[in-house]
């Protein structure tokens, strides 16, 4: 058998692959609950600098672009997302969340937002001093505007 012909059985191999996980459902459950209470935020830029790094794994105004229905993408991005809402979901700050005091060293290490997020997500890449405003916004705001008692979120 040629090279050739390996490479090309190959390729039809990966795309035939690509097509039937496309028919496994998980991944599509695209949906955004309404938002019951969002915290007291200390300021609007502490707002917007969440909304812009935060917002669309931890409230329920995810946008979902085209390639967020494409598996595997598909299943990474509502895997992130359920993650996100159950840690702490800012559209739902009447119920109780995670552990608060872990956000501001997640920011500053820079496990939040993920590396891969602002990879299709530029404006979600904060700059230094942008990440030392959003963590003084959020601490400020969570000591405002705690959520309800008994968090532990789910991640």
């Amino acid at each position: 058998m040629s090279i050739r012909r390996i490479v090309w059985l190959g390729l039809l191999a990966v795309l035939g692959i690509f097509l039937v996980i496309q028919l496994i459902p998980y991944g599509r459950n695209h949906t955004n609950p309404p938002v019951t209470a969002e915290p007291a935020w200390d300021s609007p830029r502490t707002r917007e600098l969440a909304a812009r790094a935060c917002f669309d794994c931890h409230s329920n105004e995810t946008a979902w672009p085209w390639y967020t229905s494409v598996a595997p993408m598909s299943w990474l991005t509502q895997h992130d997302v359920d993650e996100g809402r159950a840690f702490m979901n800012f559209s739902e700050w009447d119920k109780p969340q995670g552990e608060l005091g872990e956000v501001g060293e997640a920011i500053r290490e820079g496990s939040m937002p993920p590396w891969y997020y602002g990879l299709l997500h530029s404006d979600a890449r904060l700059s230094d001093a942008e990440k030392v405003q959003l963590i003084a916004g959020l601490n400020a705001t969570f000591a405002a505007s705690p959520p309800v008692p008994g968090g532990g979120g789910g991640g």
